[in-house]
């Protein structure tokens, strides 16, 4: 990436062995995670899109909420696309897609989004980004299920009330800063889950 300064880390986005799930969003300085047109991809630039590119390339499956993949227009890519509905609906964008490129699985209770992840991995799918949107990325914190958080910042202010990154009932993770990137005043980190000892919870 053309101007790219490592702050912390070595800027690699490598995956580590074994199964991992990484989340990749993106928000303001403000903290918003969506423009005033309540998306994305109103918010994100060259930089961001770069990462958010990288990240799909290199992962087995994108996992996504049928809210957020509704709103942002997802279409078919070359990678699998996991699609997480409540309604069991997919989204009219992807209606048409090639056999094998979108599953759609039905949304759940913590129990339900483990089980889910399981059957992922037991089809191969060890590398798996979220791409959100905010209230399925809180249920998978909730649920313990996030390995890594990849969070961008823009160099914006808009106001607003736009989303948070994370929405729903309180979570308190612990992250560690393991790489931190900056590329024409856009702040790229990379956050690893802390496991309390002895468990698989954050």
């Amino acid at each position: 990436m053309t101007g790219t300064r490592a702050l912390v880390g070595d800027g690699s986005y490598d995956w580590p062995e074994g199964p991992w799930l990484r989340a990749n969003m993106v928000a303001t300085v403000d903290g918003s995670g969506q423009g005033p047109d309540g998306r994305t991809g109103s918010i994100n630039n060259p930089v961001d899109h770069e990462v958010f590119q990288g990240l799909r390339a290199s992962a087995d499956a994108i996992l996504v909420g049928a809210g957020t993949a509704r709103a942002e227009g997802y279409g078919p890519v070359a990678t699998p696309i996991v699609v997480v509905s409540a309604s069991g609906a997919l989204p009219e964008t992807m209606q048409d897609a090639p056999d094998g490129s979108v599953r759609l699985v039905h949304g759940g209770d913590a129990d339900h989004l483990r089980a889910m992840l399981a059957g992922l991995r037991a089809d191969g799918f060890d590398h798996i980004v979220c791409e959100g949107g905010p209230a399925l990325l809180g249920d998978l914190f909730r649920a313990g299920l996030v390995d890594e958080l990849c969070a961008t910042v823009v160099p914006r202010l808009i106001a607003g009330d736009g989303l948070r990154i994370v929405t729903g009932e309180p979570v308190d993770v612990r992250l560690e800063l393991t790489s931190l990137l900056e590329a024409g005043g856009t702040l790229l980190a990379r956050w690893r889950v802390v496991r309390l000892p002895g468990t698989s919870e954050p």
